[in-house]
């Protein structure tokens, strides 16, 4: 398996360029509220990917599945995440979000 790409999309490495007390304190946040409870990085990104795929954000889903895969989650237990929101947000949702997982799997399994 490839090395995920850690990189941000370039419109948040713009954003850290032009607000880089705001990137800092977010960065910050999210720091805390990943280490504010007990659950492992794995099952954090899972929720967080699960998130991702309710909100219908397709750059998150594309990052928590990245994040997901760099934490020890399989790819089974990534489209997992994903077939679970089919009664909640609805098929055509979910098939766009496992679109987006797939896409992600594509480019770093």
């Amino acid at each position: 398996m490839s090395e995920p790409n850690d990189e941000l999309p370039r419109s948040y490495d713009e954003f850290k360029k032009l607000h880089p007390e705001v990137w800092v304190a977010y960065d910050r946040l999210g720091a805390a509220v990943h280490a504010a409870g007990p659950l492992e990085s794995k099952a954090r990104e899972l929720v967080k990917l699960g998130l991702a795929v309710g909100a219908r954000l397709e750059g998150a889903v594309h990052a928590h599945t990245r994040l997901a895969l760099q934490a020890g989650a399989s790819p089974p237990e990534i489209r997992h995440v994903v077939l679970l929101a089919t009664t909640t947000i609805g098929f055509p949702s979910m098939m766009a979000a496992l679109s987006w997982v797939e896409e992600t799997l594509t480019s770093v399994v």
